[in-house]
């Protein structure tokens, strides 16, 4: 049996916690990590460190708040882990294929300008637009995914996103510019093309 609430605090007794906030949590962590295994050990890392730290809870924040924060702090420890274990993608023939994606002579402009995309904020709020994301982003090479989590979805800035890679600040713009242009040609392959063809 655990112990109840600290006197004061808003908290729910544990044994409530998986069932109330398991689903947003796990919701929460899968999209991050694009691993359901990976999600499901994150959500009870989440719940143990909670667990043993509710005393610790000082009810300024909604108890889900405080669990996704608690939550947030295990994913970027994974991803320290994770960062360190993997190297970053070097090799000289590494950019050919994005060079073939600009001007010869003006590297900010487009080679084919981007295709005509419907309108985003419908396509954002579609579930399959979300598998489908989630898919290219889980097809991205791992350090390109992890940055692209870290700046773009967990809203960490360069400064910050360079400590948890383990990189210089300039790698995690490369790191980012390389996410979104595969981003780009994948969501316009499976999704945005979709349409045309249809």
């Amino acid at each position: 049996m655990t112990k109840p609430p600290p006197p004061g605090s808003r908290l729910s007794l544990p044994e409530v916690w998986l069932e109330q906030h398991g689903d947003a949590l796990y919701r929460y962590a899968y999209f991050r990590v694009n691993d359901a295994p990976l999600a499901e050990d994150l959500v009870q890392d989440t719940l143990l460190a909670a667990l043993q730290a509710q005393e610790s809870f000082a009810g300024r924040a909604k108890e889900r708040t405080w669990l996704i924060g608690i939550l947030k702090h295990k994913l970027i420890d994974h991803l320290r882990k994770h960062a360190r274990e993997q190297s970053v993608d070097t090799s000289p023939g590494s950019d050919q294929d994005i060079d073939a994606l600009f001007k010869d002579d003006n590297w900010s402009h487009w080679r084919t300008p981007p295709a005509v995309w419907d309108n985003p904020s419908a396509a954002l709020e579609q579930q399959q637009f979300w598998a489908v994301f989630s898919d290219c982003l889980g097809a991205l090479p791992g350090r390109q995914a992890e940055a692209f989590t870290l700046c773009e979805i967990e809203g960490l800035d360069g400064s910050e996103a360079c400590k948890v890679l383990g990189v210089a600040t300039s790698n995690v713009w490369v790191l980012l510019h390389r996410a979104r242009l595969r981003l780009r040609e994948c969501l316009e392959h499976h999704w945005f093309d979709q349409g045309k063809r249809g």
